[in-house]
C-alpha cells in the first residue's frame, strides 16, 4: 500500500479525517473563492460555522461541468473558481473537450504535489515500487493525466522515463534499451504499440514490462480489452479513474475487483441521477480535498457507477466501484420509470471505448435545454441525438 494508515482508515475515523479536511478548505473558500462562496451562500452556508455535520454538507449545491464552463466563458480565461491570486498558481492544464467546451484548470505548487501523491496511490496499488522503471509514451501537452503520473512515479521513488516527442518505433527502442518495467499510457496506445512491436519483429511479451497502467480513455476496465493488453505485453494491466478538474481519484489493487476511491483525498457520493437521492447504483459525485486553489465540491461526474457491498480482500477500507466506470449517464434512458443504461445492455466493446459509450441515447429534448438541442428535432418517431447531459428522456 502507498499509505497503509489511510488506506485502512475505515468508518468514523475516515469520516473524521474527511471532515477536518473539508472544514479547513471551506474556511479558505468562503473567504476568497468567488465561485464557491456565491453558490454556498445562496444555499445558506455563509461561514464555516454553518457546516456542523454531514447533513449540512449535503445542503451544498451540486456542481456540473456546464456551470464551470459557463463561469470560464463569462470570466475568461480561468473563471472565478480561484481561491488565490493568479501569481500563486504554477501550472495550467485543459480538458480534452470531447463532451463539450474544454475547461482550463490551474494548480498551485501545493496542489501539484497533491496530484503527485494521488498518483502515488494509483501506481502503488498496481504494484509499482521504487525499483521500477516507468515509461510514459505521452506528448506532454495540455492534458494533465500523464504529467501528474510522471510526478507520481518520481514521488514514489521509481525511475520516471519521458517518452514524448518520439515515434512508436523509437519509444520501443528506448523501452528496450532502458529496461522499462512499467508502461503508463492510454489502453488504445498500449494495443497499438504492441502491434508496432510485432511488426518490427519484437515480441512485446518478452520485454521487461510487467505492469501497464492506463488512463485518458475507457478500455482497461473492460475485461476483453484488458485481456488483449495483458496477452500482448505479458503483463498485468490496471485501470485508473481521474479527471482534469477533479484529480486522480480511483485505482485498482492487486485483486482487480473494481476501482478503489481514494477517500483520504476525495469525498465520495453516489446519487440517483434524476432525484439526486443517495443510491448504491447511480451517478458518481466527488469532492476533492487537496486542491484548495481550484476545488470542485459535490461534482456531478456524469459517470454511472455501482458501490461494492463486500470489503475488498486486499484489506483497504476505501469504497470500491464494482466494475469501475460502468458507462456515461448520457447513455441513460428512462423506460417506464426505470433508469436503463445502454452501456450495460449492448455488450459491445472496442479497444478505446465501449461501443455504447460513443453513441448518444435518442431522447426527447427538454424545452429548457441551454444548448437548444431540440432544434430540427423529429423525423417520424426518431428524435435528434442530443449530447447534453440535461436532456434526459422525460416522457
Amino acid at each position: 500500500m502507498f499509505d497503509r494508515t489511510l488506506e485502512t482508515l475505515g468508518g468514523e475515523r475516515l469520516l473524521g479525517h474527511q471532515w477536518r479536511r473539508l472544514r479547513a478548505m471551506a474556511e479558505e473558500l468562503l473567504a476568497s473563492n468567488q465561485f464557491v462562496a456565491r453558490r454556498w451562500r445562496a444555499a445558506g452556508v455563509g461561514s464555516v460555522e454553518d457546516l456542523r455535520g454531514w447533513d449540512d454538507f449535503r445542503r451544498l449545491p451540486l456542481t456540473t461541468k456546464a456551470e464551470l464552463v459557463d463561469d470560464q466563458a463569462s470570466n475568461p480565461p480561468f473563471g472565478t473558481n480561484r481561491t488565490y491570486a493568479l501569481e500563486r498558481y504554477v501550472r495550467v492544464h485543459q480538458t480534452s473537450g470531447t463532451s463539450g467546451s474544454p475547461l482550463r484548470w490551474l494548480d498551485t505548487q501545493e496542489s501539484w504535489e497533491w496530484w503527485a501523491r494521488c498518483w502515488g496511490f494509483v501506481l502503488r496499488g498496481a504494484g509499482v515500487g521504487p525499483a521500477d522503471r516507468v515509461f510514459f509514451p505521452f506528448s506532454f501537452g495540455l492534458f494533465i493525466g500523464f504529467w501528474a503520473g510522471f510526478e507520481g512515479a518520481r514521488a514514489l521513488g521509481a525511475l520516471a522515463i519521458p517518452g514524448g516527442g518520439q515515434d512508436s518505433a523509437t519509444r520501443l527502442a528506448w523501452m528496450e534499451a532502458l529496461g522499462a518495467t512499467v508502461l503508463v499510457c492510454t489502453p488504445s496506445y498500449a494495443l497499438y504499440l504492441a502491434e508496432v512491436a510485432r511488426g518490427r519483429g519484437i515480441d512485446p511479451a518478452k520485454l521487461p514490462v510487467r505492469i501497464t497502467v492506463h488512463a485518458g480513455e475507457p478500455g482497461a476496465g473492460i475485461p476483453a480489452v484488458r485481456a488483449r493488453i495483458e496477452d500482448g505485453w505479458g503483463a498485468r494491466a490496471f485501470d485508473h479513474g481521474g479527471m482534469t478538474e477533479m484529480g486522480a481519484y480511483g485505482y485498482e489493487c492487486a485483486e482487480q475487483a473494481g476501482l478503489h476511491v481514494n477517500e483520504s483525498e476525495f469525498i465520495l457520493e453516489v446519487i440517483d441521477p434524476v432525484t439526486a437521492a443517495p443510491a448504491r447504483d447511480g451517478e458518481l459525485v466527488l469532492t476533492n480535498l487537496g486542491r484548495v486553489g481550484s476545488p470542485v465540491v459535490r461534482y456531478r461526474t456524469g459517470d454511472h457507477v455501482r458501490l461494492a457491498a463486500a470489503p475488498c480482500p486486499c484489506g483497504r477500507t476505501f469504497s470500491r466501484l464494482e466494475g469501475g466506470i460502468l458507462g456515461r449517464l448520457d447513455d441513460m434512458l428512462i423506460v417506464r420509470g426505470v433508469n436503463v443504461y445502454r452501456s450495460r445492455s449492448s455488450g459491445r466493446e472496442s479497444s478505446t471505448r465501449s461501443a455504447s459509450w460513443s453513441k448518444w441515447a435518442m431522447r426527447r429534448p427538454r424545452p429548457d435545454c441551454k444548448k437548444r438541442c431540440g432544434r430540427a428535432s423529429a423525423s417520424g418517431s426518431r428524435w435528434r441525438r442530443c449530447r447534453c447531459v440535461a436532456c434526459r428522456d422525460t416522457s
